[in-house]
């Protein structure tokens, strides 16, 4: 009873209302309604994406690094986002077709959302705030911050919107939780 009640404290803990980004409704980016909990069992790299941006050009490393660990489980998602400078003001149809005709994307993209400020996106709310996601807190800086995601729903880590998928740190980063 006592090392029952001592898990349960520490997930509380450590995971404030046993929460994780399966418990997540999302637009995609045709409308559709998609619960994350699809994603169940695969490890996630969600980035807020821009398509004016200085940035932008990831798209292509994104789309290298989905193809290259998709069959191994690992899934990019991509969530458009307006909140730096304008550097995204399309329509969810106009980016959809930005990025398939510029960057050949195949990761599953999402709606416009807010990813910081009083209209944050209740998933970028949980990605960026230790008190929700019992990780640590990962404000999104700019367009491109990477959120590595567990294949348990949790939070492994956050890159900054200048690091490269292709970075060692990244690549080593992703191995590891496939490998988990």
């Amino acid at each position: 009873m006592k090392l029952f009640l001592t898990f349960i404290l520490l997930t509380m803990t450590v995971i404030p209302n046993g929460k994780s980004v399966y418990d997540f409704t999302v637009k995609n980016i045709d409308g559709k309604t998609v619960s994350l909990g699809e994603y169940r069992g695969k490890v996630l790299l969600i980035v807020n994406v821009a398509s004016y941006c200085g940035l932008t050009p990831q798209y292509k490393e994104l789309e290298a690094l989905y193809r290259k660990y998709q069959q191994r489980g690992l899934v990019v998602l991509g969530f458009p986002a307006n909140n730096f400078m304008g550097q995204e003001p399309g329509t969810d149809e106009s980016i959809k077709q930005f990025c398939t005709r510029e960057y050949g994307v195949t990761f599953p993209m999402f709606s416009k959302i807010s990813v910081k400020g009083k209209d944050i996106a209740p998933l970028y709310s949980y990605l960026t705030q230790q008190k929700e996601n019992g990780v640590g807190d990962f404000p999104v800086t700019w367009n491109f911050q990477k959120f590595l995601i567990g294949k348990d729903g949790r939070i492994i880590r956050s890159f900054a919107p200048r690091t490269s998928v292709n970075d060692e740190e990244v690549i080593r980063a992703i191995e590891n939780a496939l490998m988990q």
